[in-house]
């Protein structure tokens, strides 16, 4: 993290080792491998509640992400509140339909047509839960000097990796939503402008009559995303 005073070097000993053999290694990035696998995004949400502190554990996994420097230049606004839910619906809707109206170009249409989406987006309100995630462009002191941020995009992605694994091992189903602007969040939030609104995550169990698109079961094989050098 940053700070005004210069901080020494201070090494510590690693606090936390794992002696596994091959075999236990093995079986346990297995076993994770199958829990994730069986992941899967999900739009049609069950209105059941889900407890605030299983969230709360679930971001609090996202902050223990690497980041760039340790800032650790990140944020999650998590809002369970109806009205809010509402307003947030309503102004990603408003974008939305100019997406769907043309603002997104032939191509970029084409290609969502296998996930059936359109303007309209209910989870928005039925999830008992949305996870808003910013990433800090840039910190401040208490006195309002400027601290500058690193590698923020990639820090922020994998604390949300981070955040989808965590809410899939406690049972929840969560889908990324990103409408595009997003500015409108930080009004809704109140958040500072140093703050980008990276994405929306709507978390909650899914409905009985939930649904996922075929395409969405195609992932490419371990061949065309690996090769050993």
């Amino acid at each position: 993290m940053s700070s005004k005073s210069n901080l020494p070097h201070d090494p510590l000993p690693l606090p936390d080792r794992f002696d596994w053999t091959d075999d236990e290694a093995r079986a346990r990035v297995t076993g994770f491998f199958d829990l994730m696998a069986r992941r899967h995004t999900v739009r049609d949400f069950s209105d059941r509640p889900v407890p605030q502190d299983i969230i709360e554990t679930a971001v609090a996994t996202a902050g223990r992400a690497p980041s760039g420097a340790n800032h650790q230049p990140w944020f999650f606004a998590v809002v369970q509140d109806a009205g809010l839910k509402a307003r947030i619906r309503a102004e990603a809707e408003a974008e939305e339909e100019k997406f769907y109206d043309g603002g997104a170009g032939d191509e970029w249409l084409k290609a969502l047509e296998p996930i059936g989406t359109d303007a309209s987006k209910p989870h928005l309100e039925i999830a008992p839960w949305l996870i808003v995630i910013f990433a800090q462009r840039w910190g401040e002191f208490d006195d309002g000097t400027r601290f500058k941020n690193y590698y923020v995009p990639e820090s922020v992605g994998i604390a949300t990796g981070f955040l989808i694994a965590a809410l899939h091992q406690a049972g929840l189903a969560c889908l990324t939503h990103t409408p595009n602007p997003m500015k409108f969040l930080n009004g809704a939030l109140g958040r500072p402008g140093s703050e980008k609104p990276v994405m929306i995550l709507a978390v909650g169990h899914p409905a009985e009559d939930a649904t996922v698109p075929a395409v969405a079961k195609l992932k490419k094989p371990l061949g065309e995303i690996l090769k050993v050098y």
